[in-house]
């Protein structure tokens, strides 16, 4: 099946995007990359086809970038092309490929990996931290894109993200990827659901119907599958936390509904074809049970129509209107692997049977598969999906070739010497992403030092230091609030403006020396003993450790996020200059140029703020100095001494006094 497929797109489509399946021919649907090529490039190293996969990372390897003036998905072209190219690069020792010097921390298809993803994080660059949903790949976030990003969206980037991180040694990647899930469980219900819909700007959902599927399903899928792959606690945390409210709210009798996130009450009884992929996820925590159940009724929709619709009324046992295609999607044979590799239960085999009959007998063309347009009559449309290759046909082989590597337990592997030490690869515990991309969890340990257990710093939560306003070079805060009439009604909130993290304005304590010391005189009785604002010496050192009781200022100060958003600003500029400049209204709230005031009229006095030039590193600098979503950072230290079974018995009692 999978050779016939790829054949078809490499003798029709190749170098377009994807085959057109009924035409034979092909065309660019998500970035113009031959993309089908790169999706597919594991699969040919998991199926064994190593001289071919040789051919095309050799071919995809002569290209220098990834520069282009084209609009793409920052979504689609993390999991299909950064996924796929890192995949693809730690199975080349595997397929023979003659490696670089510093393989895996070095080659080819990891730089071109690394290309893709600095192109991509300029969506990051928002105030919340979560991206857009559209970059350009030489340009950045075009002019005028949306601000409404989908959850999967936004959070479906830390397994490629931390991945590449862990491999260049550069933490840009994963520190963003981890501040964007962050902020979506930041903006979470009360009752801890998510919504489909957010806007980046603001943290402002909108589209509040919450289920397990299509615009979620990855975002609960990557918390599950990075708390394995990067051992984190704190990803497992907020994975529970969001399953909880799954199993209160959204299942009812093994079904998982839409339903509404702040309230629960059920919005949209029907089931996705994307839900398929729950029970795999439950699988990887060992709750067999439960997603069996979820499996036997995905099962039972299959053997109605044949295939599963994008949607299907469960009131009324019928494919959802508008939504009766199925475009050869992955996540039921997705589910079906996993839960053979837990319990080896002959029904799922006969599962994977039906599925590879109903594509062999309704979806096969001359020249490749076809999505099924409507499952009631078995139509096709156009288009064989890049994913077919990347995750459909890799699911169902791994399903019954239950020898391949992919299924090593850690039985069995190979020690590699790095310039840090030996590191062990191809031992077995491969993550796969959302579009089905092998991760060899022993790699990412290659590329630094190994670390002590210990660390000699313990870090702390990090928390704000409520400041007063000190963005007035000629005016107190009393008299800022004196003016506007509005001192007695909240003196402890202030306005913010709402700026792009790498465009977060910097205030020097010379500059703002008077302003900054009334405000350190009166929050000294609770900043006395803090540095949680990452504080710089002042000029006179000596008179600061002469008086402990003295805060020490720092060169720049950035201001915590506010519940209440009065400005958004993205607006483009021309001298790259990185100061953020929007001028104070009389009432205390920052006004962006332009903005209309009470009697109607606009106020144009002031010029428009400056866009400044992207600078990844800036935008890092300020995730970690704003620390907008702060958390306790000493549960994945504790983690990984309890998780370590050599440590003294009494040692390992007195952490876990910590959790319990």
């Amino acid at each position: 099946m999978f050779d016939y497929a790829y054949s078809g797109y490499l003798t029709h489509a190749y170098p377009y995007d994807e085959l057109r399946s009924l035409s034979c021919d092909g065309f660019d649907t998500w970035g113009s990359f031959s993309l089908t090529l790169i999706d597919a490039l594991d699969t040919l190293a998991v199926m064994g086809n190593f001289s071919e996969f040789r051919r095309v990372a050799e071919l995809i390897g002569t290209r220098t970038n990834f520069e282009a003036n084209i609009n793409v998905s920052v979504f689609e072209t993390n999991i299909r092309v950064v996924g796929g190219l890192l995949s693809a690069h730690l199975l080349s020792r595997r397929a023979g490929v003659k490696l670089e010097p510093g393989w895996p921390c070095n080659g080819p298809l990891l730089r071109l990996a690394e290309d893709m993803a600095k192109r991509l994080i300029a969506a990051f660059d928002t105030p919340t931290g979560m991206p857009y949903g559209t970059v350009n790949l030489k340009y950045g976030v075009p002019e005028g894109e949306t601000s409404i990003t989908c959850t999967a969206g936004i959070g479906t980037f830390l397994l490629e993200f931390g991945t590449l991180s862990r491999l260049t040694g550069d933490p840009l990647y994963e520190e963003v990827a981890m501040n964007a899930i962050k902020a979506l469980h930041y903006y979470k219900s009360s009752i801890g659901l998510v919504g489909n819909h957010i806007d980046v700007l603001t943290g402002h959902w909108t589209a509040q119907d919450s289920g397990i599927g299509a615009g979620i399903d990855s975002y609960f899928e990557y918390l599950a599958k990075g708390t394995l792959l990067f051992q984190d606690p704190l990803l497992a945390s907020i994975f529970q936390e969001h399953k909880q409210a799954i199993e209160k709210y959204i299942r009812r009798e093994d079904w998982h509904l839409w339903v509404s996130m702040t309230k629960g009450q059920v919005t949209l009884p029907v089931f996705q074809s994307l839900d398929a992929y729950w029970p795999g996820v439950l699988s990887l925590f060992g709750e067999i049970g439960d997603a069996m159940k979820s499996l036997h009724n995905y099962h039972r929709v299959w053997k109605q129509f044949g295939f599963t619709p994008e949607f299907y009324n469960i009131p009324q046992a019928e494919a959802g209107t508008n939504r009766e295609g199925y475009p050869l999607r992955p996540e039921l044979i997705e589910s079906v692997m996993y839960l053979y590799r837990a319990t080896r239960d002959p029904y799922l085999i006969q599962v994977g049977v039906d599925i590879l009959r109903s594509l062999q007998h309704s979806a096969k063309t001359t020249c490749g598969y076809a999505t099924i347009n409507d499952v009631r009559d078995h139509r096709k449309a156009d288009r064989m999906e890049s994913f077919f290759l990347a995750e459909t046909t890799k699911y169902l082989y791994l399903l019954f070739d239950t020898d391949n590597f992919i299924h090593n337990t850690g039985s069995e592997g190979e020690i590699i010497d790095t310039q840090w030490g030996q590191c062990v690869v191809d031992a077995g515990g491969y993550i796969f992403n959302t579009e089905a991309h092998p991760i060899d969890p022993g790699a990412l340990y290659c590329c630094r030092p190994a670390q002590g257990i210990f660390p000699e710093e313990r870090s702390i939560l990090r928390r704000f230091v409520p400041m007063r306003d000190a963005l007035m070079d000629n005016a107190s805060p009393n008299e800022l609030y004196s003016e506007t009439g509005i001192s007695n009604k909240n003196p402890d909130v202030l306005p913010i403006t709402i700026t792009k993290l790498s465009e977060i304005r910097h205030y020097s304590v010379n500059e703002k020396k008077d302003a900054l010391n009334e405000s350190v005189s009166s929050n000294v009785s609770s900043t006395d003993s803090s540095d949680s604002i990452g504080h710089e010496n002042v000029r006179d050192e000596e008179t600061e450790k002469s008086n402990r009781s003295e805060i020490r200022l720092s060169t720049t100060q950035v201001l915590p996020p506010s519940s209440m958003i009065y400005k958004a600003d993205d607006s483009d500029g021309t001298d790259g200059s990185d100061n953020f400049e929007p001028p104070i209204l009389s009432n205390g709230q920052y006004s962006a140029p332009g903005l209309a005031t009470e009697d109607g009229t606009r106020r144009n006095t002031t010029p428009s703020p400056v866009k400044a030039r992207f600078e990844p590193q800036i935008m890092l600098e300020n995730i970690r100095r704003g620390n907008l979503y702060p958390t306790n950072v000493t549960a994945r230290q504790n983690y990984q001494i309890l998780s370590c079974q050599t440590q003294p018995f009494l040692q390992r009692m007195s952490i876990i006094g910590e959790f319990f």
